[in-house]
């Protein structure tokens, strides 16, 4: 197929890189002209601007960081697309935006789903991403075939916006498995417990979950690259607040979790990567969080 990708960073870089050696004619544009040109030696052609890339292909995928971007992009996109032209928004929005945008790119003759991931840059290097995506049936059955070889899992979900839902719904489950394990083990640590010994009671108890199960072993490693930053993860929880409002859904969780990661990003943390949330938790509980190597 051919096949368009604006936005090139941690995510869409690697993205892009997969559909290449996928063997698709692909076109790419990103306002960083060193991403586009890294690309552009892998076989990729270099279009000037998002109208270009739509004149180009007949799918296009997004990779970007707000919905205030995606709709400036998308109505660019537009103006070079032709009738029957279908784009994917991989990024993270608000399930009322895309429905909007939805209109607004129908009014132009095309069409649009929305397909926001999960599994980071690193999945997005592995082809092990989760897609969840939102739109008419056929449109998805057009896009499957390019989506299903660059993850795990594709997941039709049902009319636009409900490819969003999910991700705001799984991101909840996410960022609140987090950052309560990382309150739990503050306690604990300042009660004066071994922060392995309370991993290995919570595991062998089974209240465990995705980051005490796994991603807790990786807490000693602070200041990584940034893969996804703390400032998106709190755009995300704003994106959260607002779905439980429009569902009339009450989240007193998850409003205490989106005032957490203000927190973390008014206390200097934004632009560093998810993993350092727990440096935020150590700030504001005064303890250090270090583990010891897993036993053999």
């Amino acid at each position: 197929m051919r096949v368009g990708i604006i936005g090139l960073g941690n995510i869409g870089g690697h993205v892009a890189a997969n559909v290449i050696a996928d063997g698709h004619e692909v076109t790419v544009f990103d306002a960083d002209e060193t991403r586009c040109e890294a690309l552009a030696r892998a076989g990729a052609a270099v279009a000037p601007g998002a109208a270009d890339v739509a004149t180009a292909s007949e799918i296009t995928l997004l990779s970007l960081p707000t919905p205030e971007v995606v709709n400036t992009v998308a109505e660019a996109w537009s103006k070079g697309a032709s009738k029957g032209d279908l784009l994917v928004d991989l990024s993270t929005n608000s399930p009322d935006a895309v429905r909007e945008l939805g209109v607004r790119i129908a009014a132009a003759g095309c069409e649009l789903l929305d397909a926001p991931l999960t599994g980071g840059a690193a999945g997005a290097e592995a082809r092990t991403l989760v897609f969840m995506v939102g739109g008419d049936r056929r449109a998805f059955e057009r896009c499957e075939p390019v989506l299903e070889k660059l993850g795990r899992a594709v997941f039709h979900l049902g009319p636009l916006g409900l490819g969003n839902t999910a991700k705001l719904v799984n991101s909840l489950l996410a960022f609140t498995a987090t950052w309560v394990s990382l309150e739990g083990l503050s306690m604990a640590a300042k009660a004066g417990i071994d922060v392995r010994t309370m991993v290995d009671v919570v595991r062998t108890g089974g209240a465990g979950n995705f980051f005490i199960d796994a991603m807790v072993e990786g807490i000693n490693e602070r200041g990584r690259p940034t893969q996804f930053a703390l400032a998106l993860a709190a755009k995300d929880a704003r994106l959260i607040e607002a779905l439980g409002r429009a569902t009339d859904v009450p989240l007193p969780v998850g409003s205490q979790l989106e005032r957490v990661l203000r927190s973390a990003v008014e206390a200097g943390l934004g632009e560093r990567d998810w993993s350092d949330l727990v440096v935020h938790a150590e700030q504001q509980s005064g303890v250090e969080l270090r583990i010891a190597p897993a036993k053999a």
